[in-house]
C-alpha cells in the first residue's frame, strides 16, 4: 500500500548499498560490451513511496547529482519523495560509467566493448590469415611437388631421346665405318687387280680344289683346273721370279713362279715353256695350255703353295686379291 511516511535516510545502510550495487552491475555490463544505452533504449522504473524514501540523496552520490533535473531537484525538496526519481535517473543517461569516459558515455559506447569486438575480429582475420596461409603453402607444396614430377618426366624423356640420338649415331656411324671399310677393301681389290692377273683370258672350270676321286692319287683335287686348247697363251698371275721350269712326273710341264712373298703358284700340264728362269711380271705370257703328264685332256692345273709349303685353294686365293674366277 501506498503511504505517505517519511523514512529517514540511511547513507550508510541497505538501500545506499543496494543502489550502488546496481550501478556497478550496470557499468560493468557496459563495459563488457554487452550492453550499451546506444544499443537498448531507456526504461521509466515506478518505485514505491516506501522504497524510494529509503533510497539515498542523489547528490550525495558520485556522477548521479549532476544527471538529475533541477525540477526533481526542487520537487522533491532534495530527497525522491515520488517514484519518478528513479525514473529520470536512468533515462536521462546511461549509469555505466566505470571506467568510461564522456565522450564515450555521450557516444553510448565504452572502450571495453569496442575493445572485445576488435579482438573477436582481429582473432577471426588472424584466423582467416593462418587458414589462407596454410591453404597457401599446400598449395605451393602441391605446385612445386607436380613441377618437380613435371621436371622429372621431362628429364626422363629428354635422356630417353638423347639415348636414341645417340643409338641412332652409333648406328650411322658403324654404318659409315663398314662403308668406309668396304670402299677401301674395293680400293685394296682394285689395286691388287692390278697388279694380279687370271692365269687365262678364256677358259672352263672343270674340277675345284678338295674335290674327290679316285682319278688323284691323293684322294682329292689338290688345284684348280682350267680346260682350255692346246696351245693357248698362260700369264704371269703376279710379278715374281721363275723358281723352276721342266718336266714333273704326273704334273707333266711344269712351271714353279715365286712371288716376292714367298707364295708358290704352279703351273702344270703344259705344252710349251716360254720362260724357265728370270723375273716375269704380271700378265707376262710364261707357257702354252698342253695335256702332259696325268691327264685326261687339255688344261692348266694350277696350285697356290703358301710360303711354308702348305698346298690352299687357288680359287680363294685368287678371290683375295680382286680376281673373280
Amino acid at each position: 500500500m501506498r503511504g505517505r511516511h517519511r523514512v529517514a535516510k540511511q547513507r550508510g545502510g541497505i538501500g545506499r548499498s543496494s543502489t550502488v550495487l546496481g550501478v556497478g552491475v550496470i557499468a560493468a555490463v557496459g563495459a563488457g560490451g554487452i550492453a550499451t544505452a546506444q544499443d537498448k533504449p531507456a526504461v521509466s522504473i515506478s518505485l514505491p513511496d516506501a522504497i524510494a524514501d529509503s533510497l539515498p540523496d542523489t547528490t550525495s552520490l558520485p556522477g548521479i547529482g549532476a544527471l538529475m533535473s533541477d525540477d526533481s531537484d526542487s520537487g522533491s525538496g532534495g530527497q525522491a519523495g515520488t517514484g519518478t526519481a528513479g525514473q529520470a535517473i536512468l533515462a536521462s543517461a546511461p549509469l555505466t560509467t566505470a571506467g568510461v569516459s564522456t565522450a564515450d558515455a555521450q557516444q553510448g559506447t565504452t572502450d571495453a566493448g569496442e575493445a572485445l569486438r576488435a579482438r573477436i575480429l582481429q582473432q577471426a582475420e588472424q584466423q582467416q590469415d593462418a587458414a589462407d596461409t596454410e591453404a597457401k603453402v599446400a598449395a605451393e607444396a602441391k605446385a612445386a611437388e607436380q613441377a618437380a614430377a613435371e621436371a622429372a618426366e621431362q628429364q626422363s624423356a629428354a635422356e630417353a631421346k638423347a639415348e636414341e640420338e645417340k643409338r641412332k649415331a652409333e648406328e650411322e656411324k658403324r654404318k659409315a665405318e663398314e662403308e668406309a671399310a668396304r670402299k677401301a677393301e674395293q680400293e685394296r681389290l682394285a689395286k691388287l687387280a692390278a697388279s694380279y692377273s687370271l692365269p687365262l683370258s678364256s677358259y672352263t672350270l672343270t674340277s675345284t680344289y678338295g674335290q674327290s676321286g679316285s682319278m688323284w692319287s691323293s684322294g682329292h683335287h689338290t688345284g684348280l683346273d682350267f680346260a682350255a686348247q692346246t696351245g693357248t697363251p698362260l700369264k704371269a698371275v703376279h710379278g715374281g721370279t721363275i723358281k723352276s721350269a721342266g718336266w714333273s712326273g704326273a704334273y707333266g710341264y711344269r712351271i714353279v713362279l715365286e712371288l716376292p712373298d714367298g707364295t708358290e703358284v704352279w703351273y702344270c700340264h703344259l705344252s710349251s715353256m716360254t720362260v724357265t728362269s728370270g723375273e716375269v711380271g704380271t700378265g707376262d705370257v710364261i707357257g702354252r695350255v698342253g695335256a702332259t703328264g696325268n691327264v685326261t685332256g687339255a688344261h692348266l692345273h694350277l696350285e697356290v703353295h703358301t710360303p711354308g709349303g702348305v698346298g690352299i685353294d687357288p680359287a680363294a686365293w685368287l678371290r683375295d686379291k680382286g680376281l673373280t674366277v
